[in-house]
């Protein structure tokens, strides 16, 4: 009997990821099958001694205060070429990555991606083999959270106008 790979999972180019063993959750990612490797905004990256990195990892472009402070072990160096055409060389660390029901253990280049709207970058990499992107849809498997609406306006009351009598 003839065992076939499992189909693919449909996703969007955007989507909410976990990275469970850090505790985040709904993490804003951007799909990119342009990019080889995968990226994570962080900040404050210190090198610690036996091989290990300490980072923040911010969770929100709007809210400063909302981060997680990690630490793990490196994975590797290696040269990325960046968003701007030049190389650079990045720490890399190893983490399961959650994106709907599959979970796949990860390489994220550590970098400063303060500038880009998403705190997360999926490359081909990590999509390789389990996942389809349809670049017409997103959030495919798990919906945005419901926008809370803006306050009500005041109604404005009209005064009935006065009738004239003749």
């Amino acid at each position: 009997m003839t065992r076939s790979a499992p189909e693919p999972l449909i996703i969007g180019v955007t989507e909410y990821v976990d990275i469970p063993e850090w505790r985040i959750l709904r993490l804003r990612a951007k799909i990119d099958t342009g990019a080889r490797s995968s990226a994570l905004h962080v900040e404050n990256i210190r090198e610690l001694a036996s091989g290990r990195v300490r980072f923040d990892v911010r969770l929100s472009r709007n809210q400063s205060e909302r981060r997680v402070t990690v630490e793990a072990p490196v994975a590797r160096r290696g040269r990325v070429r960046a968003s701007n055409g030049e190389v650079e060389t990045r720490i890399f660390v190893l983490i399961g990555l959650r994106i709907g029901p599959l979970e796949r253990d990860v390489e994220l280049s550590l970098v400063d991606r303060g500038r880009m709207i998403f705190r997360m970058l999926i490359g081909r990499r990590a999509l390789a083999h389990a996942f389809l992107v349809d670049p017409s849809r997103r959030y495919v498997l798990t919906k945005p959270a419901a926008r809370r609406p803006a306050p009500a306006k005041p109604a404005l009351l009209k005064r009935p106008r006065e009738r004239l009598r003749p």
